[in-house]
């Protein structure tokens, strides 16, 4: 039995909840469970410094987490005067999974921000940063198009979401939240695109390492989750 007392295959109620902020080009307020995620999309007119008169465009993320998304308060990173690694690793891990269904060469040299900050963390962070983020930046597109700022309607070739999967008591299982997560022989994160294609998977053995038997487990796990997710996000913005 799972702590949450979910199937092994079921996932944490989902929720999307579309222009969250006032100020951005596009933003959502995603929650996995007890994990709650503000994702918003900034358009600036000029993209990095290494992109320029390529015709380009680029997609970034930026990722923190509040002082008290989590049971003790967190010292802000701001403070110390550098990102942490984990930090570091989950803001490229975004940028590249929302990289993967953008056509570059239609934003002209902008580049887009996507900012995930947790508000409350349960597990699964990054997952519902790439998930939610993808809204965020489609609502951003949108606000583009509106404005005939893009060279082609569809910019997004895609949908992308990511899951987490893992081994806990034994037993492989779906979105992990943070007592599975902390616990876990083995943990696992997929990156999935709406046609199933993978961006990124990450696997880690915690103890005993897995099986490939059990990675296979784990991967239609994942498909199954990312599939729900996907159609959540096309009723969210339909």
């Amino acid at each position: 039995m799972r702590p949450s007392g979910r199937k092994t295959d079921q996932m944490r109620k989902v929720s999307f909840e579309r222009g969250f902020s006032k100020h951005a080009e596009g933003s959502c307020l995603v929650k996995f469970g007890d994990t709650h995620v503000l994702c918003t999309a900034s358009v600036e007119e000029k993209p990095p410094a290494w992109l320029r008169n390529s015709g380009k465009g680029w997609v970034t993320a930026e990722y923190g987490m509040l002082p008290r998304s989590t049971g003790d308060r967190m010292r802000r990173e701001a403070t110390s005067g550098k990102q942490g690694g984990r930090t570091q690793e989950i803001q490229r891990l975004i940028g590249r999974s929302l990289r993967a269904v953008v056509s570059l060469e239609s934003l002209g040299e902008r580049q887009i921000t996507v900012d995930c900050d947790v508000i409350q963390a349960d597990g699964g962070t990054r997952t519902a940063s790439i998930t939610g983020g993808w809204i965020a930046l489609h609502d951003c597109l949108k606000w583009m198009e509106s404005r005939n700022m893009l060279k082609v309607e569809k910019v997004l070739k895609d949908h992308v979401a990511a899951i987490s999967c893992g081994i806990f008591a034994n037993q492989p299982v779906l979105d992990l939240d943070y007592l599975e997560d902390s616990s876990a022989e083995t943990d696992a994160n997929f990156v999935m695109t709406g046609t199933g294609g993978f961006v990124e998977i990450q696997g880690t053995a915690e103890g005993a390492p897995f099986s490939e038997e059990e990675l296979h487990t784990l991967m239609g796990l994942a498909k199954q989750g990312v599939s729900e997710l996907v159609e959540m996000q096309k009723q969210a913005i339909a």
